[in-house]
């Protein structure tokens, strides 16, 4: 089963018919206990049982048949840090997830109920799921169920105050559609980025060593759309950490369908369109290309298919 997501929204709902959260910046995890056995599967319904062994326990924290939805998130001073958290997806080796759950444990943020006792409850509103959620009292060292908020407004500026992610607002009546995304629960984050899907890359001026630009884009039939070139934010450490995630992408197609500018394309290295990063921008240009981008993060938690789906 995939997760339900939020659409973007623009004006915070508000009264007795809406409630409110935290929008945390983790990875969205469904987590199924049956016959005594954990099973935690991502956003892309691959199987990250393995990732995070801190959470095995929750097997026996509640009913022996329950199907949740929630965030895994990495926390650093109090807040989520998803630079932390990327360290610690798609491990597959239990060895190494042990070390990295020792150094960075994380923590499992439920927010929603799916099954239970093998009754599938995705058909009743989503005050009656919290409610029966609740009930469970699932809290232990690594999972939990956050609050709620009835007043969205607060909620938003306390999170913008404490730099966190945002808000997601959700209908009371809202039923679970499984991997749809609907206006019934709408989010609001306060970070302007936006994940784009590179293309390709070219190295610094002068430099056989250093990542000195991404080509990004969007997904459009037949490759992406090209959105430009983004060069800031990849110096130091992280450049070199996103240069060996490019490395093993190498093609020798261009991926992007329209045309990629000379100044860009030249000494450019062209990459099969798997990865995904964030960016942030001062918006658009007239021809459809990202204004001064700078690179904010890897996004190994979202694959180009998402992308299609608008964010």
């Amino acid at each position: 089963m995939r997760p339900m997501l939020a659409s973007p929204g623009t004006v915070l709902p508000d009264g007795p018919d809406w409630t409110h959260e935290i929008k945390w910046d983790g990875m969205r995890v469904l987590a199924e206990v049956s016959s005594g056995r954990l099973r935690l599967a991502s956003r892309n319904e691959l199987d990250v049982t393995v990732s995070f062994p801190e959470l095995a326990g929750l097997s026996a924290a509640g009913p022996d048949d329950m199907l949740l939805d929630g965030e895994v998130v990495a926390m650093q001073q109090g807040r989520p840090s998803f630079a932390a958290l990327a360290e610690r997806m798609h491990v597959h080796d239990a060895a190494r997830a042990r070390a990295l759950a020792a150094a960075t444990p994380v923590t499992y943020l439920v927010f929603d109920l799916l099954r239970l006792y093998g009754v599938d409850v995705t058909t009743r509103p989503l005050a009656e799921r919290r409610a029966t959620l609740e009930r469970l009292d699932l809290t232990g060292p690594h999972w939990r169920v956050p609050p709620t908020y009835d007043d969205g407004a607060v909620l938003r500026a306390a999170t913008l105050e404490q730099g966190l992610e945002g808000v997601v607002s959700k209908r009371w009546s809202s039923r679970y559609l499984p991997g749809r995304r609907t206006k019934e629960w709408l989010k609001f984050p306060h970070r302007d980025a936006v994940s784009v899907v590179v293309g390709g890359w070219r190295l610094e001026t002068d430099s056989d060593r250093r990542l000195g630009a991404l080509l990004v884009g969007a997904p459009a039939p037949g490759g992406l759309r090209y959105l430009g070139r983004v060069g800031s934010g990849l110096a130091g450490r992280e450049g070199a950490r996103v240069l060996s995630q490019l490395t093993p992408l190498a093609s020798p197609s261009n991926p992007f369908v329209d045309e990629v500018p000379r100044a860009d394309a030249l000494g450019s290295r062209w990459l099969r369109p798997q990865l995904v990063v964030d960016v942030r921008s001062l918006g658009g240009t007239a021809g459809g290309r990202l204004r001064q981008p700078s690179y904010q993060r890897l996004r190994p938690d979202l694959t180009p298919a998402d992308l299609a789906d608008p964010r």
